[in-house]
């Protein structure tokens, strides 16, 4: 089970996740081209003054294909994982390697599944 609330999602740890990401550049919406390239990723949390991941790399690391735009996420992506809260990014590089972070610091909650 997952769900999309704005720019928060709360998942099941080990379900599958499949969302829609949409984006807009200059106020309008978006759809990318070829060369650009999306990228997901989740990571622990802030440091304290809330600027600075406190891990150098992502727990999860996803490219999301310009094709479809639609973030996957499969059982093994999240099962290691504790349950609790996480914060996520996800950020476009542009084939001109222009980059923009189109939704940041944003929480990826995991809950426990019930067996």
């Amino acid at each position: 089970m997952y769900k999309v609330e704005g720019t928060t999602i709360t998942m099941t740890r080990g379900d599958t996740l499949l969302v829609q990401v949409g984006m807009t550049r200059d106020g309008t919406a978006y759809t990318p081209e070829a060369g650009d390239r999306v990228r997901f990723a989740v990571k622990t949390e802030l440091n304290r003054k809330g600027t600075d991941f406190v891990e150098d790399e992502p727990l999860i690391e996803k490219q999301i294909p310009i094709e479809t735009m639609i973030l996957q996420l499969d059982p093994e992506d999240t099962k290691s994982l504790p349950f609790r809260a996480y914060k996520y990014d996800i950020e476009i590089t542009f084939a001109d390697g222009t980059v923009d972070t189109f939704i940041c610091n944003s929480d990826f909650i995991l809950t426990p599944e019930v067996h």
